[in-house]
């Protein structure tokens, strides 16, 4: 059997049709068109890679032939561990050259760059992963606009501990922050507060609202009321009363 006809059975076998494989070897359609059709030859190392891509020997993968002697050398190995330990898919339609989707993990640093972006690092407008960098982003440690995550730093936070304009966290410090532990330059609100206006069990600021068990919805819509706090602010709180 001639390695074009191996091509074609193994890439069948498998399920994979010539864009898809192309796709996963990261090479053109046309170019496995011409080896499956014997009008090129992929060069060595390109057949070493297929040959760990179907899980066959060389001789297997040229000859047809199965070989108990092949002998995968420890950087074949790596690869092949690397590959099936890994998982990577990119969409063929982009936006201003950008994958409109990139998933990408695995054992090592596996990054995704993407407007939709999924992987151990994950860079986008919309991004997940273990660092996350983005419009909106949730992981770890995320980054971005409007962000969740562990350790949580954006425009609008919310995390363990969470750095932002707006910031929800157990430790959250902002502009205006709520949290466990909250410090803000105009506005916060938790268990420990402190900022120009603040409300809180232990308060510390300007304007100071101590939140006890026996305060009164209408005690603390009075203060709100009272105090320099922008209107949308205001109008949130009142939602509640």
């Amino acid at each position: 059997m001639k390695l074009k006809e191996n091509l074609v059975r193994l890439r069948k076998e498998k399920g994979y049709s010539q864009e898809e494989l192309a796709y996963q070897l990261n090479v053109s359609r046309q170019s496995v068109s011409k080896w499956e059709s014997g009008l090129a030859i992929p060069e060595l190392e390109r057949l070493i890679e297929i040959a760990e891509f179907y899980s066959v020997s060389l001789d297997e993968l040229i000859l047809g032939e199965k070989s108990e002697a092949s002998i995968i050398s420890d950087e074949q190995l790596e690869r092949v561990l690397h590959k099936t330990m890994s998982y990577e898919y990119k969409s063929s339609m982009t936006v201003f050259g950008i994958p409109l989707i990139h998933i990408h993990f695995g054992r090592k640093k596996a990054i995704a760059k993407g407007i939709i972006a999924i992987g151990n690092v994950a860079i986008g407008v919309f991004s997940l992963g273990g660092l996350s960098v983005g419009l909106i982003s949730l992981g770890g440690l995320a980054l971005g606009g409007l962000v969740f995550g562990g350790i949580a730093a954006g425009l609008f936070a919310i995390g363990g501990v969470a750095l932002g304009i707006i910031a929800l966290g157990g430790s959250a410090i902002g502009i205006y922050s709520c949290g466990g532990y909250a410090y803000g330059k105009i506005f916060a609100i938790g268990g420990m507060a402190q900022g120009q206006i603040a409300i809180g069990d232990i308060a510390k600021g300007q304007y100071v609202f101590h939140y006890t068990n026996t305060t009164t919805s209408k005690e603390l819509i009075a203060f709100i009321q009272s105090v320099p706090l922008p209107s949308w602010l205001i109008d949130f709180f009142m939602t509640f009363h």
